[in-house]
C-alpha cells in the first residue's frame, strides 16, 4: 500500500485524532459511486464524493439497466425517472446473412419481477438522475479532484487528493470507497491484482439509423464471419451500435467512414438497406476479463469496474457495480451508526466476489455468442435456430437462460454468512423479496410490501399468533431504529405485538406466498434479500439470524444510534511544491 508524508496545518487535529461525524470518502462519481454516495447519505452517513474528471462524462458506455437494477432503483426511490427516460426492451432478434433466424421474447415467468424488461437508457442520463438523487441529501460531486495516494491505520484512512488548481489535500476519513473505474487509483494504491486476461477489440458507436425494421427489439446480425448488434434508444431513429470486428484502422476513421462501414455491414447482416448517419460518438477499445480476489482491505473498499472489468456483451458492468454499491452502503451505514460490528463488512467481499466470478463466466459465454466467429456459422446458425423455432419448450428454456443471466434476477445469497436456511415451503433464504411482492395481486398488500422494501432498515415480517411470536416481535420492535417490525394481516381476534406496524394482507395472499401461518416469519435485509424465516418466530431463532450483526441485537435498547468511537477526520491543504 502506498504511503506519503504527514502534512497538517498548525492548530488542526493531528493525524489519527478522532473527529466525530466525519464524511466517508467515495472516489468516483459515475453510476457506482453515485449509488454508494446516495445510499450512505439516505442512511444518515456524511459523504464526500470526488472525481478526477473535470465534469460529468459526455458519452455513454453502458446503455442497459436490467430488471434487478430496476428493482434496486425502486428501493432507492429513483426508478421513476429511469423508466421515463429509456426504451423498455422485451425482445432479442437474430439475423444471419440477411435471414431472420429467431426472435426471442422476454419470458420472466420463472423469475417474477415488477420490471419484466430491460430499459435502454444512456449512461449519461442515468448518472444525471443519480446526481439529482444525491443532491436531495446535500451530496454533490467535487470534480477535478484526483486521488494520488492513501494509507490507513486502526482509526481511519488518509487520502492524498490533488485538486485541479494543483492544491494538495491530505484528507482523513473513517472509510473510503473506490468506485473509480477500470483504471482505479484506489485499487492500485491497495495493490489489489486484477486476475484474468485481455480479450477482444470491439467498437461502440451512437448514430442515427434509417431502415425498415421496428425499434422494438435488440438486433444481432451476423455476416462475413463476425457479428454486430443494434440497441434502440428512446429517441426515435437513434441506436447504439456494436461491431465485434471493427478492423485495425477503425480508430482512425472519420465519422463519415465509420458510418459507411456500419451501413455496409448491417445491410449484409440484416438483408435490407441500412443507412447509418455520422456517429455522434465512437470508441474502439480492447476489453478485458479480470477481477480482484477480494473487494476490501481494512477500511477501504472497491466496487464496480474498480473490482472487475469484462466484456460489454451482456451489459452487466454498470448493473453489477450498482448492486455492489447498494450492498456495501447499508452494511457500512450500520457499522458507522454503531448498529453492527465490523464483521458485517466482511460479508461484502464474501457475497460479491462469487458474483463477480460468475459474471466473468457468463460474460465470457455472452462474448462468444455475440461475436460468433465460427466459419461454419452461415450453415450452422439457420439449422440450429430452425430447431429453436419449432420446439417451444427449447425456445422457452433458451429465453429464460439468457434472461436469467442478464437480468440479475436469479442471483442470490444462499451461501452468505447473513443467510440462515429457512423451512419449506418458505421462499428460499437468500432470494429476492421483490419476487414475492411481484407474485401478489395488485392491491394494498403488494403496495405495502414494495413500500417496505424502500425502507432503509431490516424488516421482520411475522404473522401474529397471540403467543410466542408476538412476544419476540415486541422485543424486536424495541431493539433499535435499524429494524422495522410488520405484523402481516392479523386474523380476527388477534392483535399485533406492541411496536409492530400492521401490514395489510386481505385475502391472505402474502401469507400464502410466504408459505406461512400464525407465528410464521421472514427477515428481509435492507437490500431486499430474504435472510431467514420459519414457521414459528422465537427469540432464539431470530437472534441466530441476526448474530452476524454482533452482540445479540434484541438486547439493545431502543433510541438513537450510538456514535462510532473511531470515526476520524483531518483535512489540510498545502500548495504543491511548498512541502
Amino acid at each position: 500500500m502506498a504511503t506519503f508524508p504527514d502534512h497538517h496545518a498548525p492548530g488542526s487535529p493531528a493525524a489519527g485524532a478522532p473527529v466525530p461525524g466525519s464524511p466517508v470518502l467515495v472516489v468516483g462519481a459515475g453510476p457506482v459511486g453515485l449509488t454508494a454516495a446516495r445510499e450512505l447519505a439516505r442512511r444518515g452517513v456524511p459523504v464526500r464524493l470526488v472525481d478526477a474528471a473535470p465534469g460529468p462524462a459526455p458519452t455513454s458506455r453502458a446503455v442497459a439497466v436490467h430488471p434487478r437494477t430496476l428493482e434496486t432503483f425502486d428501493q432507492m426511490g429513483v426508478a421513476r425517472g429511469v423508466l421515463a427516460s429509456g426504451r423498455h426492451n422485451k425482445a432479442f432478434t437474430m439475423y444471419a446473412a440477411g435471414r431472420r433466424l429467431v426472435r426471442l421474447q422476454a419470458d420472466y415467468a420463472a423469475m417474477p419481477t415488477r420490471f419484466p424488461y430491460t430499459v435502454v437508457i444512456e449512461q449519461t442520463r442515468t448518472e444525471e438522475l443519480l446526481r439529482e438523487a444525491c443532491a436531495e441529501f446535500g451530496v454533490r460531486p467535487e470534480w477535478g479532484v484526483r486521488l494520488t495516494g492513501l494509507t490507513q491505520d486502526a482509526h481511519g484512512v488518509r487520502a492524498r487528493l490533488v485538486h485541479a488548481d494543483g492544491t494538495v489535500e491530505e484528507y482523513r476519513t473513517p472509510w473510503l470507497v473506490g468506485c473509480d473505474g477500470g483504471h482505479s487509483a484506489v485499487r492500485k494504491q491497495l495493490a489489489l491484482p486484477l486476475l484474468g486476461e485481455s480479450s477482444e477489440t470491439w467498437q461502440l458507436a451512437d448514430a442515427p439509423v434509417t431502415m425498415d425494421l421496428p425499434p422494438d427489439t435488440i438486433y444481432w446480425a451476423h455476416a462475413d464471419g463476425h457479428a454486430l448488434m443494434m440497441v434502440p434508444y428512446l429517441r426515435e431513429g437513434h441506436w447504439r451500435l456494436l461491431d465485434t470486428a471493427p478492423g485495425p484502422n477503425a480508430a482512425d476513421e472519420t465519422p463519415a467512414e465509420a458510418a459507411a462501414r456500419f451501413s455496409a455491414k448491417l445491410s449484409a447482416g440484416l438483408g435490407r438497406e441500412v443507412r447509418v448517419g455520422e456517429p455522434s460518438w465512437t470508441s474502439v477499445f480492447t476489453f478485458q476479463q479480470r477481477m480482484v480476489p477480494t473487494m476490501n482491505d481494512g477500511r477501504v473498499f472497491v466496487a464496480g469496474d474498480a473490482a472487475h472489468v469484462h466484456s460489454p456483451a451482456s451489459g452487466q458492468g454498470m448493473n453489477t457495480g450498482i448492486q455492489e454499491a447498494y450492498n456495501l452502503a447499508w452494511k457500512l451505514a450500520m457499522v458507522v451508526h454503531g448498529q453492527a460490528g465490523r464483521a458485517l463488512l466482511d460479508t461484502y467481499s464474501q457475497e460479491r466476489v462469487p458474483v463477480g466470478r460468475a459474471l466473468l463466466g457468463s460474460t465470457g459465454r455472452a462474448t462468444f455468442l455475440v461475436q460468433f466467429k465460427n466459419t461454419l456459422a452461415p450453415v450452422m446458425l439457420p439449422l440450429v435456430f430452425a430447431v429453436v423455432r419449432r420446439v417451444p419448450a427449447l425456445r422457452r428454456r433458451i429465453q429464460r437462460k439468457v434472461l436469467g443471466g442478464m437480468s440479475g434476477l436469479l442471483r442470490h445469497y444462499a451461501e452468505s454468512p447473513l443467510t440462515t436456511p429457512g423451512e419449506p415451503p418458505l421462499p428460499p433464504a437468500g432470494s429476492r423479496a421483490a419476487a414475492v411482492a411481484a407474485a401478489l395481486p395488485e392491491g394494498p398488500c403488494a403496495r405495502a410490501l414494495y413500500a417496505e422494501l424502500r425502507d432503509v432498515r431490516w424488516s421482520l415480517l411475522y404473522v401474529p399468533d397471540g403467543g410466542t411470536a408476538d412476544r419476540t416481535a415486541a422485543k424486536a420492535a424495541g431493539a433499535g431504529e435499524w429494524l422495522s417490525v410488520r405484523a402481516i394481516g392479523a386474523a380476527p381476534g388477534q392483535r399485533a405485538a406492541a411496536g409492530a406496524v400492521p401490514l395489510p394482507d386481505p385475502g391472505g395472499h402474502l401469507r400464502a406466498a410466504l408459505g406461512t401461518a400464525a407465528g410464521g416469519w421472514v427477515l428481509v435485509r435492507p437490500d431486499g434479500y430474504l435472510a431467514a424465516g420459519g414457521t414459528r418466530l422465537t427469540d432464539r431463532r431470530l437472534e441466530r439470524a441476526l448474530s452476524v450483526l454482533g452482540p445479540v441485537p434484541l438486547h439493545r435498547s431502543s433510541g438513537g444510534s450510538p456514535a462510532v468511537p473511531d470515526t476520524v477526520v483531518s483535512t489540510t491543504r498545502v500548495m504543491e511544491g511548498s512541502r
